[in-house]
């Protein structure tokens, strides 16, 4: 390469040549105008086309604000794309309620890179789901985003490890000249979420200097459940629809005592099963507790437990975000025609979320001199704890970028050496019981063991009796955890036209990468399992972790022009890593070709090789653990119950249990291919159309295995047969390893319950995925009626596939009734401009899911969005906006019997209603 700009710098005929055809450009048509070639994510070569080998959707500030939306986050969530759901806000019980991640192709947050400006972004220090590391948009403000470039394929030969599914290159705003103020302020239609978005976006610039400025604040109120009448409660349940006797298990106060069973305290302190005892217990334990029947005594109409049926109505289903956000970028010219440049980025966020009140219950089975064998349960209600109680989450990330650039060998190779350096610092805080004084207050001191079970005096005024707010206090602390993670690389990128081919330039680019990533996550250390002080805190395990690694790269790209109406891409890129897996290197390459059989149509292709080093939190994951609630298929089985009907989702047999975790060192990287084939159709100077297939496919997914296909082979195993009939090796290596993982109790207190399992990452066999998207756009110009821009955007899965191990049954995620994935989304909007009006009207379309019974499907869903602009000055414009028009609430599911009733992907916040003020100056 290096070879080819020498002798090619010293060749006049090139310049001879250059000259001539702009000569001829100029003198052909007195329209045609040259183009700057800019750099488009997925490609380090400057082009005048956008569209490329490879297919990029682009999502301009613009977009964002005229379709609704406030952030970043809910306009890219939109794009169809994004087949996979995660979790969110609405899973305060999950281990990142604050964070806002992305899951491109349904193949997870972590296998999208996420970009600003073609540099990394610093990992959420929190693991996704306890387990994998992912960038979190919370930290982008809208004010600084000039457009989003997502390519939507593997892309790991230009960028290195995480581009699996694709890449999301947020391009933030520079060379700004004048100011512009804006200012919206919302409410929901039913009740909480009120929304205030202060936004200024700067600049000046000058014959050789620019800066470019913005401010953000975001201010949003949360919501609770209690604030949604359709999930404050568990008799939401659908399966109290048509019958409010119906047996059910929920949560509130018991005492369990081996023989008897559910025993409760009489008005005159007597214990008893009696019917009478368990009324006058319930009332007296708080108003909000109610009797209720459960699968043993619904034939005879007669409530044999005390429940808490407002349980949920406390956790936010939408966090309050306190967000504060700062943009400053910058570039000055010398006089030789070097450019050196520098961004600034950086959010500070206090957020709040709030989840359910805690509650209280025996490490199993505890002996009671009086009462023998007993366990106890306890729920705590918002009157007793001084109402919702709130997690705080106080985050900063800071994005800096600094660098020159400039030209070489007769301004034909542009060159870009840069430094950058990115950091995420969280801090949490959270009210949780004291071990010790909570299981004092309700069982005194440990009086010895009887066998192998500790001795207490259990408590029962107490357990039956209310919680003063000042007793609350005095039983709880404030559990702090912290964690930061950075990435800091350096790169050189040159790029230009090596010499003249029969159908023109050799386009490349050679780029050289060091980069040094780490993290530390350090939880409360009272919560750690392995912690022994008196001060434990009661029913919370953390993760904890902390490793570093650095990475080298080298990458060569070249563009190759093979005829005038034909071309060719070919990439290769070496990634080094230095840590303490077993990754050492990894070589990816990709392929391209662009043929434009005339002006109006492209039709192209790509493979590419990708790769994704495991999550740094995989690898360095300290000894933690953590609660999980599993539904226990095997004595489901046992008791000839279908494990996936309702009558398995009583107490006995959906329980929580407590498992550990650690990282593992010996894992492997990831290795998928990407192919895509489609084209790219202008129709008409006003109409494109758009067509991409899209092939992608992961080997050696690191993962932990879910609980439901953990215990449902371990079942399988246990038992010889799966729930089809089907024989079942139970001495299969497989058997021995899902059996290894699990313990039980068989004592007979324990009934074989699952006291405890161990979940571990490795490297799963495979996951592939295929489908197609496509694009329709139209612009219908008038003079009398304004203009009309239309567009839909579709996305259709065709395959989605995984396999645990080797050998094991290839499993159909797309089409199973257990895997939660959307098979199409879609999205269209509608934009009219008249005069000093501008209308647009956005939809976006969920495609089915399965029902919760795992019976059938449900109907998509969709959602519409309008937003009116008006100006009323040449420098001031009001808007008014709405999203979900029409209030629409998840898709009917009369099976979805576990709470909050619907999946995670649907909102429940329904309507909301913006005003909008802009003012430039």
């Amino acid at each position: 390469m290096l070879a080819a700009m020498v002798v090619s710098a010293g060749t006049p005929a090139f310049a001879q040549e250059t000259e001539q055809a702009e000569t001829e450009t100029t003198t052909t048509s007195q329209t045609t105008q040259t183009l700057d070639k800019v750099e488009v994510t997925g490609s380090r070569i400057k082009r005048t086309e956008i569209e490329g080998p490879a297919p990029v959707v682009v999502l301009t500030a613009d977009d964002i604000e005229k379709e609704g939306f406030s952030t970043v986050y809910e306009a890219l969530n939109t794009l169809s794309q994004f087949t996979g759901s995660v979790q969110n806000e609405l899973t305060q019980s999950g281990f990142t309620p604050n964070a806002q991640f992305i899951n491109l192709r349904s193949l997870g947050p972590g296998y999208t890179l996420i970009l600003i400006n073609g540099k990394r972004m610093a990992d959420y220090p929190v693991p996704y789901n306890s387990q994998s590391n992912a960038v979190s948009l919370s930290s982008i403000p809208a004010a600084a985003v000039e457009r989003i470039e997502v390519l939507t394929g593997g892309a790991s030969a230009i960028y290195g490890s995480d581009a699996v599914a694709g890449v999301i290159n947020i391009i933030t705003k520079s060379n700004y000249e004048g100011d512009t103020i804006r200012l919206r302020g919302g409410i929901t239609s039913r009740g909480g979420g009120d929304t205030l978005l202060f936004q200024w976006t700067g600049g000046r610039t000058s014959d050789n200097w620019s800066l470019t400025y913005g401010f953000e604040y975001l201010d949003r109120e949360e919501i609770l459940a209690s604030q949604r009448d359709f999930m404050d409660s568990y008799y939401d349940n659908p399966d109290f629809k048509d019958d409010p006797n119906y047996a059910t298990a929920v949560s509130g106060v018991y005492l369990y005592q081996n023989g008897p069973g559910y025993v409760w305290q009489g008005q005159d302190g007597s214990i008893s099963t009696s019917v009478d005892n368990l009324l006058y217990s319930c009332a007296a334990t708080s108003p909000d507790f109610e009797p209720y029947n459960s699968s043993a005594s619904v034939s005879n109409d007669t409530p044999n437990r005390c429940g808490y049926f407002g349980y949920p109505a406390t956790q936010s289903i939408q966090n309050a975000f306190n967000k504060k956000s700062g943009y400053l970028s910058g570039a000055y010219d010398f006089d030789n025609g070097m450019q050196a440049y520098g961004q600034f980025l950086v959010t500070n966020s206090s957020n709040k979320g709030y989840s359910s009140t805690q509650f209280w219950q025996t490490p199993g089975w505890v002996y009671d001199p009086t009462l023998g064998y007993v366990q106890a349960q306890r729920i705590f209600t918002p009157e007793e704890v001084g109402g919702p109680q709130a997690t705080t989450y106080d985050e900063t990330a800071y994005n800096l970028v600094g660098g020159l650039r400039g030209t070489m060998f007769s301004d034909r190779f542009d060159w870009d050496a840069s430094v950058s350096y990115s950091k995420f610092d969280f801090e949490s805080q959270r009210p949780r019981f004291l071990a010790n004084k909570i299981n004092d207050y309700f069982m005194g001191d440990l009086l010895g063991y009887a066998g192998s079970y500790p001795a207490y005096n259990v408590d029962v005024d107490r357990l039956f009796s209310p919680l003063t707010p000042e007793t609350y206090q005095s039983l709880i602390t404030t559990v702090k955890s912290t964690g930061e993670s950075e990435n800091m690389s350096g790169a050189f990128t040159l790029s230009g036209d090596l010499f003249d081919l029969p159908a023109g330039p050799l386009g490349a680019a050679l780029v050289l990468e060091a980069a040094h990533q780490e993290y530390t996550l350090d939880p409360d250390p009272r919560t750690m399992v392995d912690y022994e002080g008196e001060d434990s805190i009661y029913n919370l395990t953390s993760t904890n972790g902390g490793g570093e690694r650095d990475r080298y790269a080298l990458g060569l790209e070249f563009s190759i022009p093979i005829f005038n109406s034909l071309k060719a891409s070919l990439a290769g890129r070496f990634d080094q890593y230095d840590d303490v897996t077993n990754v050492d290197g990894a070589f990816t390459w990709s392929a391209g070709l662009e043929w434009r059989p005339f002006d109006k149509l492209l039709l192209r292709g790509s493979y590419a090789t990708s790769f994704r080093a495991p999550d740094m939190h995989y690898v360095y994951a300290g000894n933690s653990g953590f609660y999980t609630s599993i539904r226990d298929q095997y004595l489901c089985r046992v008791d000839g119950i279908d494990p996936q009907s309702s009558d398995c989702s009583g107490s006995d047999y959906v329980y929580q249990v407590f498992g550990t975790r650690k990282g593992s060192t010996e894992l492997e990287e990831e290795e998928g291919t990407s192919f895509t084939a489609g084209l790219v159709f202008d129709v008409t100077d006003n109409m494109s159309v758009t067509v991409d297939y899209y092939k992608i496919k992961l080997e050696g997914a690191v993962s932990d295995i879910s609980t439901d296909f953990l215990f449902r082979n371990e079942a399988n195993c246990l038992l010889g047969t799966d729930t089809a009939g089907n024989p079942v090796d139970s001495n299969s290596a497989a058997c021995e390893y899902y059996t290894s993982l699990v313990s039980r109790d068989y004592s007979d207190l324990g009934d074989g319950k699952v006291d405890e399992y161990l979940s571990v990452p490795y490297n799963q066999s495979m996951q592939r995925t295929e489908g197609i998207d496509a694009n329709w756009k139209y612009r219908m110009d008038t003079d009398r009626i304004g203009a009309f821009r239309f567009e839909i955007g579709y996305t259709h899965v065709l395959k989605l596939e995984e396999q645990e191990f080797p050998g094991s049954d290839i499993v159909n995620t797309r089409d199973h009734l257990q895997y939660f994935n959307f098979r199409s989304r879609a999205n269209m909007r509608v934009n009219w401009e008249i005069d000093d009006w501008s209308t647009t009207v956005y939809g976006t379309r969920f495609g089915s899911l399965p029902n919760w019974a795992e019976t059938g499907r449900i109907a998509p869903y969709f959602l519409w969005n309008l937003e009116l602009q008006k100006k009323i000055t040449n420098n001031a414009t009001l808007g008014f906006a709405v999203t979900n028009i029409f209030d629409k609430l998840h898709p009917a599911d009369d099976t979805y019997n576990s709470y909050p009733y619907f999946w995670r992907a649907y909102s429940p916040v329904g309507r909301q209603i913006y005003a909008d003020f802009r003012y430039s100056f």
